[in-house]
């Protein structure tokens, strides 16, 4: 019997494929609420557990399209959960370019909004064009980021638990609207933080919106470990999954938490056809809209290093790690060593399928590939990665979906209302 397995789209409007934006029939905007309103009804259709919205608190004309123009992710999600009734809203906020108790507010909000759906995927920006957005300059070590991250998210869960269940009365005949028994303040005197309390906003119907966590470095494995509900992570092949798998699983057990409440999914980029010629057809397609220069900026971003100096068709240089995003790193590196690649191909796979598993061919073939790294306990499940919106994930959601669900994969259908029941963990 398969298990099951949990599911999220990544939601970049302008599409997953670098330069899918400019194929016929795709619908290219971050901003056009409508366009947005459909990409979460058609995941929500598919009975996926959350849409997942990335951000940047920072801007550059020769940046790629998707990082220049974009809606505010708890603005955006927020409108999303009038047209949706289950879906989780995973939005993406800062610890270095936010507060603690503007974020905590922010993320509660829209967690009583959505009727218990939210979510916040913790990031520590490691880019140093924001900060100069914030009167900084430069970026933090690696390390230290996640350090001040870890005193964050605790100030974050205190202020959201500053108000106890049942703090809201509204009682009319005795004149009380909230209990203040039920009320306290945090008072937090920490390194980084100094926050009083108590939050503004009550327990949503999850107690505390689910944490999600996207580092794969040994800091943020720890941090994840320590903090986070959901994982998202980037691996190559079914025996790394396992060992990422089965290293943050027994890592959140020596922080004393229940391994089955981490779950770990893996980024997958899928191109779908009713045959094999069509799905591949279909690739070089996408592969004619490659711009080498965005790419070359894409990799040397994620990287941490300026790869513009470096033959095209050499092979990928020895590249120190940095204070930038080592994940990526981590992932993509030895995946280049062991496949042989130039830097132009590693180029074409960050430009197609931004460096996750590209998964081609027939629905059956898609699920198996994707069965086969479930039941093997190398994730719990995949964020989906659509090459342009709307006709990716309509194919995901048309022709994928559904040959999961004839297996017993996927749900058929919701059996809770929040982000917390359909991921299988206890409300917080």
């Amino acid at each position: 019997m398969s298990r099951e397995m949990h599911l999220g789209v990544f939601v970049l409007g302008t599409g997953n494929q670098i330069d899918g934006w400019r194929a016929e029939g795709a619908d290219p905007t971050n901003f056009d609420i409508k366009a947005l309103a459909r990409i979460a009804t058609t995941a929500e259709r598919a009975k996926m557990d959350f849409i997942f919205v990335p951000d940047n608190v920072s801007a550059e004309v020769d940046d790629h399209p998707s990082m220049v123009a974009r809606l505010e992710p708890v603005a955006q999600l927020s409108a999303l959960a009038m047209v949706t009734s289950r879906i989780g809203l995973v939005g993406t906020a800062s610890t270095m370019f936010s507060q603690p108790y503007n974020l905590a507010r922010a993320f509660q909000s829209l967690d009583l909004i959505s009727a218990g759906r939210a979510g916040w995927n913790v990031v520590t920006t490691s880019s140093p064009i924001a900060g100069l957005n914030f009167g900084t300059e430069g970026r933090l070590e690696h390390d230290l980021r996640y350090e001040m991250a870890d005193e964050f998210v605790e100030v974050v869960r205190g202020l959201w638990n500053t108000w106890e269940d049942g703090a809201v009365l509204v009682d009319r005949a005795s004149g009380r609207y909230f209990d203040p028994a039920r009320i306290r303040l945090l008072n937090h005197k920490g390194k980084y933080y100094s926050v009083r309390g108590p939050l503004n906003a009550p327990r949503g119907p999850q107690g505390n919106p689910v944490l999600v966590q996207a580092g794969s470095s040994p800091a943020g494995m720890g941090f994840a470990a320590r903090h986070a509900d959901l994982i998202v992570t980037v691996q190559h092949a079914i025996a790394e999954g396992r060992d990422f798998y089965d290293k943050v699983r027994r890592m959140a057990a020596s922080h004393g938490r229940d391994p089955n409440h981490c779950k770990i999914l893996n980024g997958i980029f899928t191109v779908v056809g009713r045959t094999d010629e069509e799905a591949h057809a279909k690739l070089a397609r996408l592969a004619a809209f490659v711009d080498v220069q965005s790419s070359i900026r894409t990799v040397s971003d994620r990287l941490g290093h300026d790869l513009s100096q470096y033959p095209l068709d050499g092979p990928v240089p020895d590249l120190p790690m940095t204070d930038g995003m080592q994940g990526f790193a981590r992932a993509l590196i030895p995946l280049a060593r062991r496949e042989n690649y130039t830097l132009r191909q590693l180029f074409n796979l960050m430009a197609v399928g931004r460096g996750y598993i590209i998964a081609v061919g027939t629905p059956d073939k898609i699920a198996d590939i994707m069965q086969e790294w479930v039941d093997a306990r190398a994730a719990d499940g995949f964020v989906i990665m659509p090459a342009y919106f709307p006709d990716y994930l309509d194919d995901f959601a048309d022709l994928v979906a559904p040959e999961l669900q004839r297996r017993g994969a996927l749900r058929k259908d919701y059996s809770g209302v929040t982000l917390r029941d359909h991921l299988g963990l206890s409300r917080a």
